[in-house]
Formats: structure tokens, C-alpha cells, sequence
């Protein structure tokens, strides 16, 4: 298992205003590599450079493998899996100060395939790693430098859009509705409570946090708590009726309804299956 991260000065935004590095990652897929889903306050750009697994957030899982760049903005819970047979291999850079969208389509989660631009792609980030881990003087600034010309030329082979800092940092009362949930999740919860807990209109509040995180306030509650169910189905042998009632959900109809909406499937059968096909299931990184 080979995991290393190469912390940069947090010296604030560069002089000439571009986006800062704060970090370069390199990373292998290992039996002893372990993670959850988790948040960063910069975004991520996440280039696989072999391999195949998914790439998970809160309400769906996308297929990745070899020359995929993934963008997480900032504040979006993801996470990543692998499968053994054909492990990732990934770079990946954190950056302060930029949102990368499409072109006209605001998301908080891009893939794109670079396989045309691989020798180019590979040539700037093993450049980054190399810089990092020798940490020959004025290191930084280079990989500071680098990261300019990388994300002009992402821009100009993936038609990316290059938004200021501040796109979502304007926007910390969708982060704070988003912890509230994740922290009450188990609490009756309406889309009133959640305005007033963050001070914003309710419709405001849908709108920005639907723009955020690309699902509205209760999609996304009702996904946590189904999250959540799905752990308890996997590793307790609580009735479906004290699930439904400790995650949440006013009754273990609604709480099979939500699921298998979810799921495709009923609770009962999610536990069966599960259970059955753990030792299969790809191993969380």
C-alpha cells in the first residue's frame, strides 16, 4: 500500500490572485487502506492514472478507471472504492480558491476521460510529485506555477469553466444545513426547520443547496437516513421497525417505501443480499 500527501505552506491565495495548492497526493490501493466519506473546504481534482473502482458520494456511485479526472468541489461528501483485482492508482491535487464546472452545466461533481491528453495529463502531475517529494528549493512556488498552466490547459482541452474563490464559500449556509442534517439526522427534520436553523428563505434554501450539492434539502436527509439504514441492515440484528424509528423515519412503512425507492429493493431482501455477498463487495479505500 503506497499513500503519501505533500502539504504545501498555507501561506493564503497567491500574490497574483490564481488559485493555491495546498496539497499533492499519490496514492496506490492497498488490503490495509481504509476510508469514509468525508468533505474537504477546497476542491479536488482527482486524476486516475490505472485501475478501475467507484467513485461514491452521498447519492450515487460513478464507475472510474484509467485517465479519469474527477472534480469534487468544495464541501461535497465523497469517497472512493477499489477493486483488488485491478487496483487504483490515483494523483491527486488540492486547491484553494477555484470552482471547475462544465461549461454551462453547474455541478458539484465532474468525470471527465482525458485518454487523448494521457502523456500530457501524466507529464504535469508526476511533475507535481516529483517537485513535492525531492522539495528542491523554491519547490513550492513551482508547483504553484504548474498548477496555473495545468488548469489553462484542463480548461482549454475539456471546455471547464474556471469560477473565482468565494462561488462556494458564499454559499457556507448550504454547509451548515448540510452538518445540521448529518448531525440531526435522526431528529424530525422539515425543510422549515432547516431555513430557520440557517437563517435563509426555505425556497432560497432549496434552490442554492440543490445547486451545491445537486439534491434538494429532504433528498438529501432522507438519503443519510436511508445511509445510515443501510449500515444497521448490514451490521445489526434490529427489527426493521427499530431501524425506521432510530433513523428518523415516522414509520417502518415510510422507512420500506424511502428504501426500496433507494435501494430497488426492500429492506428484508438489502439484509439478505448483503449479508450474503459482504466478503465480495469492493473494499472500501
Amino acid at each position: 500500500m503506497s499513500n503519501i500527501r505533500y502539504e504545501l505552506l498555507d501561506t493564503g491565495p497567491a500574490a497574483h490572485g490564481s488559485p493555491q495548492l495546498l496539497y499533492v497526493t499519490s496514492a496506490q490501493y492497498g488490503p490495509d487502506w481504509q476510508g469514509s466519506m468525508h468533505a474537504h473546504t477546497c476542491t479536488e481534482l482527482f486524476y486516475c492514472v490505472r485501475g478501475i473502482g467507484e467513485f461514491r458520494l452521498t447519492d450515487r456511485a460513478q464507475p472510474v478507471g484509467s485517465d479519469d479526472l474527477i472534480i469534487v468541489n468544495p464541501h461535497v461528501e465523497h469517497t472512493e472504492t477499489s477493486f483488488s483485482s485491478n487496483p487504483l492508482e490515483y494523483i491527486v491535487l488540492g486547491v484553494n480558491g477555484l470552482d471547475l464546472q462544465l461549461a454551462g452545466e453547474p455541478s458539484p461533481f465532474t468525470v471527465l476521460n482525458c485518454r487523448q491528453q494521457r502523456s500530457e495529463m501524466l507529464f504535469y502531475l508526476r511533475e507535481f510529485v516529483r517537485e513535492a517529494e525531492n522539495t528542491p528549493r523554491g519547490w513550492q512556488a513551482v508547483c504553484q506555477h504548474l498548477l496555473d498552466v495545468f488548469l489553462i490547459k484542463l480548461s482549454r482541452q475539456a471546455a471547464l469553466r474556471l469560477a473565482p474563490a468565494g462561488t462556494y464559500r458564499a454559499n457556507s449556509e448550504c454547509a451548515a444545513a448540510r452538518r445540521y442534517i448529518d448531525e440531526h439526522f435522526t431528529e424530525p427534520l422539515s425543510l422549515d426547520m432547516l431555513a430557520e436553523v440557517v437563517h435563509l428563505n426555505k425556497y432560497h434554501l432549496s434552490h442554492t443547496f440543490q445547486r451545491e450539492y445537486g439534491i434538494s434539502p429532504i433528498s438529501y436527509l432522507i438519503t443519510r437516513r436511508i445511509r445510515e439504514g443501510r449500515h444497521m441492515l448490514e451490521n445489526t440484528s434490529y427489527s426493521l421497525s427499530q431501524i425506521a424509528h432510530s433513523i428518523g423515519f415516522s414509520s417502518p412503512s415510510y422507512f420500506s417505501q424511502s428504501f426500496r425507492k433507494a435501494e430497488g429493493m426492500s429492506p428484508a431482501e438489502y439484509r439478505k443480499r448483503a449479508r450474503a455477498s459482504q466478503a465480495a463487495a469492493p473494499v472500501q479505500l
